[in-house]
């Protein structure tokens, strides 16, 4: 126990939890909207133990992947599609595709879903359709397929089993606390429900731009050089799938968000000056 309490651990651990914070943006608002598909009278209880059990399996993650990291890295297989498709695949790669076309999926099903006669009598009746246990499974399934990038990440930092666990287990609290705040902010301001969904979908897009060098992290992860690891890295039509950088991507989500905040207040501005002029006439 008193090797842990070293300095180092303790940077590891600060910027362990700034990671988790930084990564666990989009893992929050998914489970903020997907909660709201659940009848309402479960949708706390739904977001409780979504996230308490989804923290758990990532600690298991963690676990699993600390002592098999050379087996879910190696690429286990390889396109030669010239022109088409080339680059090598392993278990993230598979994950993160699978992952990226569901959040696509979703956001576009739900998009299409409020823009259609159902959503307003789905917003009368306050009925769901989708029952708590589904929902639960969503986002725990979800929660598991964010998890790869952080865990990546944060193995990266240190390999020290409880350091990783311990800052896992304070996002896990971090989303306790703050995931009830998100969702009533979201239901007070639908607006920015939509906002949240086309976030969602830039977030789909995200993984799958890490689906293009999973297999490169891997190999490097197991020992290979970059540059001996590079050619593992997907091509599509000739061109290499490169991930979008949290900083673009945080770039993007301000640049949503303060669309959405001046689009609203010229409406609002618009709305007084016509109420205005409605009164003198």
């Amino acid at each position: 126990m008193a090797d842990l309490l070293t300095l180092e651990n303790a940077t590891n651990l600060i910027m362990l939890c700034f990671l988790q914070a930084v990564l666990g943006f989009d893992n929050l608002l998914y489970i903020s909207i997907e909660s709201q598909r659940a009848p309402v009278a479960q949708q706390k209880a739904v977001r409780f133990w979504g996230i308490i059990i989804a923290v758990l399996l990532r600690v298991v993650l963690l676990f699993a992947m600390i002592r098999l990291i050379d087996a879910l890295g190696a690429p286990f297989y390889e396109f030669h599609w010239e022109g088409i498709l080339e680059g090598g695949v392993n278990f993230s790669t598979i994950v993160f595709v699978i992952g990226g076309f569901f959040l696509m999926y979703t956001a576009v099903k739900e998009i299409g879903h409020m823009l259609s006669i159902d959503h307003l009598d789905h917003d009368v009746s306050g009925k769901s359709g989708k029952s708590a246990v589904r929902v639960v499974l969503l986002i725990v399934m979800m929660n598991l397929i964010f998890s790869f990038d952080s865990v990546l990440s944060a193995i990266a930092i240190t390999d020290v089993f409880p350091i990783l666990a311990t800052a896992i287990l304070l996002s896990g609290l971090a989303m306790l606390l703050l995931a009830d705040g998100v969702t009533r902010f979201l239901e007070k301001n639908r607006m920015y429900e939509v906002l949240g969904l086309f976030i969602l979908l830039i977030v789909g897009v995200v993984l799958l731009g890490e689906a293009g060098q999973a297999a490169v992290h891997g190999a490097e992860a197991t020992g290979m050089s970059h540059e001996e690891a590079h050619h593992l890295a997907l091509k599509l039509f000739g061109h290499e799938v490169i991930p979008m950088s949290k900083t673009t991507f945080y770039f993007s989500v301000v640049v949503l968000f303060a669309v959405e905040i001046l689009q609203t207040g010229y409406s609002r501005k618009l709305n007084k000056e016509r109420h205005a002029l409605q009164e003198h006439s």
